[in-house]
């Protein structure tokens, strides 16, 4: 029989806003369902705001929060390791991306080295990480314009990624990750950890609410996911049709472009049925993607496997996605389905969204294709994989 394990994650957890919340909200609380593998969870999490506290269900694993790391901090792998020791835990899970840490360089930098603090610390360390560098276009992500500056950036991102690969495991999310890093960094612990739905309602009902038809973009916005194009294309789409349409952005900014969103509003102010939800609470999502006749991806550039592509297939959405990188590997490789628009054209992305709204059919027939690929791998299931990872470290 298994050892229950003792299991530390580092992660961001609502209420917290920082990158990767809402993953690590769903990933903790599907370990926190097995009851026959944990004895207890700790999470490491950043410092909240004043005033706010996390909520965990009873039922379950025992689950527990330290706000031991803060964004920018350059104390975070001392004050994170700091708790590892205290809780001794047989496993530490990271939960990070590169700018995880901050987005000033020594900050983001330092708390990179930290799985690899834990494991020679006696720890083992187990790495889930959503994007690498060689994915990243620094200009569309906001990072860089300058190409000097790009490539020492892209040196840099080489060596952290090293620091990284000094875990037990590293993590990731798309096969083409795994490739990359076995055949530049001669990596032998890279394992493939698919990103998985968070969730699974039943079988939805794939009839339109009544009302407008939402054209919805969710998630952080300001970086390489720009509204702008894809309000204008709705008012292209108007302009041509008779289509009731309402644009709905969801979401906020991204935390390198800070008062976006509210130059877009006013930019825009004049279109009519546009609404800006703001920061959508977990218990809202639902509500959100359930009203909407399609979920539009709005990307420049994609930095790692797409938590909304999974969402919208857990609540039987059809996508309109952009014809680039990261989202098209998804569609091959987990059996996703959108319809596709070239990134950089208002009118491609106008054609995409009016071919699926004008076509019940095919509209019905991309959204239960999504559905069935969210089913086939729920994030209840992945949990198990990662069981199998850690069980092996501590024999």
């Amino acid at each position: 029989m298994q050892k229950k394990l003792k299991l530390a994650i580092v992660t961001s957890y609502p209420p917290s806003k920082r990158t990767l919340n809402e993953y690590g909200f769903y990933l903790t609380n599907h370990f926190k369902q097995k009851t026959d593998d944990y004895s207890e969870i700790l999470l490491l999490t950043d410092k909240l705001p004043e005033g706010q506290k996390f909520d965990f269900p009873a039922e379950g694993v025992k689950i527990s929060a330290q706000e031991v790391w803060d964004f920018n901090k350059i104390t975070n792998p001392l004050s994170i390791l700091s708790a590892i020791r205290k809780f001794k835990p047989d496993v530490v899970l990271f939960n990070i991306q590169f700018l995880s840490f901050g987005d000033k360089k020594i900050a983001a930098a330092l708390g990179l080295f930290t799985p690899y603090l834990s494991r020679i610390s006696g720890y083992p360390s187990v790495v889930l990480l959503h994007n690498i560098l060689e994915q990243v276009d620094l200009n569309a992500a906001g990072i860089t314009e300058n190409k000097l500056l790009a490539s020492i950036y892209n040196f840099i991102g080489g060596v952290l990624t090293r620091i990284i690969l000094k875990a037990n495991v590293l993590g990731v999310t798309i096969p083409k990750y795994v490739s990359i890093l076995e055949s530049k960094y001669k990596a032998k612990n890279v394992a493939l950890l698919p990103h998985g739905s968070f969730e699974l309602p039943p079988l939805p009902s794939f009839d339109l609410v009544a009302g407008p038809m939402q054209v919805m973009a969710f998630g952080k916005f300001g970086t390489y996911k720009k509204v702008e194009m894809m309000i204008e294309a709705v008012e292209l789409i108007r302009s041509r049709t008779t289509l009731d349409m309402e644009i709905v952005v969801a979401g906020t900014d991204s935390p390198n472009t800070p008062g976006y969103l509210e130059g877009v509003q006013a930019q825009y102010s004049w279109v009519k049925n546009l609404r800006f939800t703001g920061y959508v609470a977990e218990e809202d999502v639902p509500t959100i993607f359930g009203e909407s006749a399609v979920v539009v991806f709005p990307y420049t550039s994609t930095t790692g496997s797409s938590g909304v592509l999974h969402q919208a297939g857990s609540y039987g959405k059809p996508a309109i996605m952009p014809n680039l990188g990261d989202l098209a590997m998804l569609v091959e490789d987990e059996g996703y389905a959108g319809e596709f628009f070239e990134p950089d054209s208002k009118e491609s992305l106008a054609d995409a969204i009016q071919k699926v709204l004008e076509d019940e059919e095919y509209r019905i027939k991309l959204a239960k294709q999504n559905y069935f690929a969210a089913a086939s791998l729920p994030m209840s299931d992945l949990v198990d994989w990662y069981n199998l990872h850690f069980q092996k470290l501590v024999k």
